[in-house]
């Protein structure tokens, strides 16, 4: 468990706050460029680290991110009119660029330099792979975007989106970093008829026999390696046949991880703090996926009873269909016949355990086993960062440098071979991986 101290710490995110300072050293999604879709189109409201903003794409097709309320007399710009390469302000029409300067005070006289002299708090951005990233710390800080493949993602591979989870970022996050749960929270009856289609031995088993593993051994083995951005951590389970699988998440400080899949992947999953009690859950393909021999076969989702359609709209916001309100449509008799939850959506049954927590979880009630290895890792990290940067000015973990590869950060899932060594799994010396990436012949 942590103290009320430490929780506090961990899940506050506001200016001034030390888990705020910490988040704001790093490149952060602020929303989807599909939020943005032509120049000279209407502002977006965005809320993030607690802050009130307005975004916008100007007439050359640049996003500006600026502060919501006018610095003329504070009303919203949101209302404001994008034009001639800037938002205007819709009282009495002060217009500013995406820089946050202001361009024209037209109810001031024509000779006057006042405008000179204002601005409005603009944070730099970045496009890249279907979000518009930000920074919102110190200029003098501000280091290199975390390029994980999507600079070179072709426009037609880039894949983003989103959806709203009420609650606290580090209470979803959570979620993601919790191996255990797929045994118990995402299970269904009809797993148990899953046939035995031979890939119970060592090497890549189907997507299919994974699930059936999940069930087979409910209490996996967590080992944690610390790395340069996070830490890996894996989970080990016994199969039927007696052999070990293993399943490799990354966790990269201080929002982003990607679960594993068979036979790797860097589909990443952020939880980006809109305020102190709302996330936005983002989804982002960094890479195109390579897997030439088809390990896995069918799709995870393929044969199970959950609705996988994603209820997204033009903007790539996801819809909630599922909510505390309508109890996440749980069906008490499909929740004794059938599925573990009685909730008909894979989304909505992580959204239900870390919603129904409350906003903000107090964490000094907690009781914490073996399981929770990976989730305790990730809190210590993060509180430590926080601290050691308000007190020491110590640098954030996993900002990158020199000889630091994001794009090299992978998940990954196997049946092991007897005696092979689940780090090396997803890695540049994984032969997989290298296979896959064309370094090798087959």
């Amino acid at each position: 468990m942590l103290s009320a101290e430490d929780n506090e710490v961990l899940t506050r995110v506001g200016p001034g706050t030390l888990m705020g300072d910490l988040l704001r050293r790093y490149w952060t999604p602020a929303l989807l460029s599909l939020e943005l879709p032509e120049p000279d189109g209407p502002p977006v409201r965005v809320r993030l680290l607690g802050e009130n903003l307005v975004a916008f794409r100007d007439t050359a097709g640049r996003v500006g991110l600026i502060q919501e309320n006018c610095p003329h007399r504070g009303a919203s710009l949101y209302f404001g009119r994008v034009e001639d390469c800037g938002l205007r302000c819709p009282y009495h029409g002060w217009q500013f660029d995406v820089d946050g300067r202001c361009i024209d005070m037209p109810s001031e006289p024509p000779a006057s330099t006042f405008k000179d002299r204002v601005t409005a708090k603009a944070y730099p951005v970045h496009e890249s792979g279907g979000i518009v990233w930000t920074y919102m710390g110190p200029p003098d800080t501000m280091t290199p975007f975390r390029d994980f493949g999507t600079e070179t993602l072709p426009p037609d591979k880039a894949q983003a989106r989103k959806q709203l989870a009420e609650c606290n970022w580090v209470q979803s996050m959570e979620g993601n970093l919790d191996t255990t749960h797929i045994s118990w929270l995402h299970q269904f009856d009809a797993v148990a008829d899953i046939p035995d289609d031979g890939s119970d031995k060592p090497g890549y088993p189907s997507n299919a026999m994974s699930w059936a593993f999940w069930r087979h051994d409910r209490a996996p083995r967590l080992e944690v390696e610390d790395t340069w951005y996070g830490y890996r951590y894996a989970g080990l389970r016994a199969t039927p046949a007696g052999n070990v699988h293993v399943r490799i998440t990354d966790f990269i400080a201080p929002y982003t991880s990607i679960v594993a899949a068979i036979p790797f992947t860097s589909r990443q999953a952020l939880c980006v703090p809109i305020d102190d009690h709302r996330t936005w859950r983002y989804g982002l393909v960094t890479q195109e996926p390579r897997n030439p021999r088809d390990h896995g076969g069918a799709p995870l989702f393929a044969n199970t009873p959950y609705i996988t359609r994603l209820n997204q709209t033009d903007s790539g916001i996801t819809r909630r269909d599922y909510t505390p309100e309508n109890e996440y449509r749980i069906d008490r008799e499909v929740q004794r016949t059938a599925t573990f939850t009685g909730i008909p959506d894979f989304n909505a049954q992580d959204l239900m355990v870390t919603e129904t927590m409350g906003p903000i979880y107090d964490r000094s009630q907690e009781h914490l086993g073996t399981s929770d290895r990976a989730v305790i890792r990730m809190r210590r990290l993060l509180i430590t960062a926080a601290r050691e940067l308000r007190e020491h000015s110590t640098s954030p973990p996993g900002l990158g440098g020199p000889g630091r590869d994001f794009r090299a950060i992978r998940a990954a899932e196997k049946i092991l071979e007897p005696g092979e060594d689940w780090r090396l799994l997803g890695t540049d010396a994984d032969p997989t991986v290298r296979e896959a990436m064309g370094w090798t012949a087959r």
